[in-house]
């Protein structure tokens, strides 16, 4: 059902881009869009408020496994995104995806079986993957 979904937004973003078919206009997009999901961010943060970016070095105890290490990581994120930051954010988050589709049918790949490559690495290399 997933793949079907998958497939079905690959086949609507084929149908849907008109104006930007060059393979370098599809590349400045994505790049856009990402741009654009970094700014919706620093926006949360700057402008509402609604998260806090609390940043410092990351601190792992020198004799902590790398199964512990995990625990020891911080997102540095504080707070929640408010309502209107979360649906600027995810349809930022929408239009970088959009992109990347329209990337994988320039080069005639099936975004899913990206993702499911992907994932199969993942769950083969699991903490060594370094992601």
């Amino acid at each position: 059902m997933k793949d079907l979904l998958c497939d079905q937004f690959q086949a609507a973003v084929g149908e849907c881009l008109i104006r930007h078919r060059s393979v370098l206009d599809v590349l400045a997009k994505l790049q856009e869009a990402g741009a654009r999901t970094n700014r919706a961010i620093t926006k949360a943060v700057t402008q509402c408020g609604c998260i806090r970016i609390e940043a410092g070095k990351q601190q792992i105890p020198p004799d902590a496994t790398l199964q512990e290490a995990r625990s020891y990581m911080s997102t540095h994120l504080s707070g929640q995104l408010c309502e209107q930051c979360r649906e600027i954010v995810e349809a930022e988050l929408g239009n970088t995806l959009f992109y990347l589709a329209a990337l994988c049918n320039q080069f005639d790949l099936n975004l899913y079986d990206v993702l499911l490559k992907e994932h199969k690495k993942l769950v083969a290399l699991g903490v060594f993957n370094f992601t």
